[in-house]
């Protein structure tokens, strides 16, 4: 759980950090936002990536996340700046699991 939030820290600043000064959207808490999707995929798919969690959990939890990802974007914001932390954070949660399929373990954690 530790390196889970580890991840999920040293996402959601890395990607804050490439917003911010290379896409620049104006709106720093869209910014951070997006940030917190990036990392919450990246915390999230570290700490379901054992053998204890099953294939259906694993998709439920990231369907949660992106639900409350959409709910609370669309309080802030409104539900068409919402999307694209969902987008955000399903690319990066397939891409995790994605680049672990190559491994023998099937994890990126060992």
């Amino acid at each position: 759980m530790q390196k889970a939030l580890i991840y999920f820290t040293l996402g959601t600043i890395l990607s804050f950090l490439i917003n911010y000064f290379f896409i620049s959207s104006e709106n720093i808490a869209l910014d951070i936002f997006y940030a917190i999707a990036f990392g919450l995929a990246w915390g999230i798919s570290y700490y379901l990536d054992t053998p204890k969690f099953t294939l259906v959990q694993k998709l439920l939890s990231s369907f949660a996340a992106m639900g409350l990802l959409v709910l609370g974007g669309a309080a802030i914001f409104n539900l068409e700046l919402a999307i694209p932390a969902i987008l955000k954070f399903s690319t990066v949660f397939v891409a995790y699991y994605l680049i672990a399929s190559f491994r023998g373990s099937k994890s990126l954690r060992k």
